[in-house]
């Protein structure tokens, strides 16, 4: 079984330990043995430590970056290039990506914050096609639910 990875370029690094979680989960538990990662932020860059960590004690898992463009190396795990993404104009590439990660993918995780972005766009296609997507849209980084905490801690909320 495999699973692929969607979140912000821009996150922060308190994710490691809860991602390193779910994949722990996703490989005693469910099964998968193969993941596939972008290379196009933070969060990429965090999924890709845990599965370097991961890979140190479960042998029998693979991950590969999932290319958008032929130019892109990287020299210390396996790369994936998508068929036919030779013939899609760059500024298609990721998306193009993206989608060939989903269709070749049964778990999606996803790390969403702000709805409408491209890492929302794709979570939004894994659950439609009726992929379990593991991590859905974290509050707790919404500025309506910092606003509250924000209100908690000075005592205008609360008891």
């Amino acid at each position: 079984m495999t699973c692929a990875f969607f979140g912000h370029r821009d996150v922060l690094n308190d994710i490691e330990a809860d991602l390193f979680e779910v994949v722990l989960d996703l490989i005693e538990n469910q099964g998968v043995n193969s993941f596939y990662v972008g290379y196009q932020g933070s969060f990429d860059r965090i999924v890709l430590n845990v599965l370097k960590q991961v890979k140190s004690k479960y042998c029998h898992i693979s991950y590969a970056v999932v290319l958008a463009y032929l130019s892109d190396a990287f020299d210390d795990c396996e790369t994936v290039y998508p068929e036919g993404l030779e013939k899609t104009p760059p500024q298609f590439a990721v998306t193009h990506r993206n989608r060939w990660m989903i269709n070749n993918s049964q778990i999606v995780v996803t790390y969403v914050i702000r709805g409408g972005s491209g890492a929302g766009k794709f979570s939004e296609m894994a659950k439609k096609k009726g992929l379990v997507v593991q991590l859905g849209y974290m509050y707790r980084y919404n500025p309506a639910v910092l606003d509250c905490f924000e209100r908690i801690k000075r005592g205008e909320l609360g008891e």
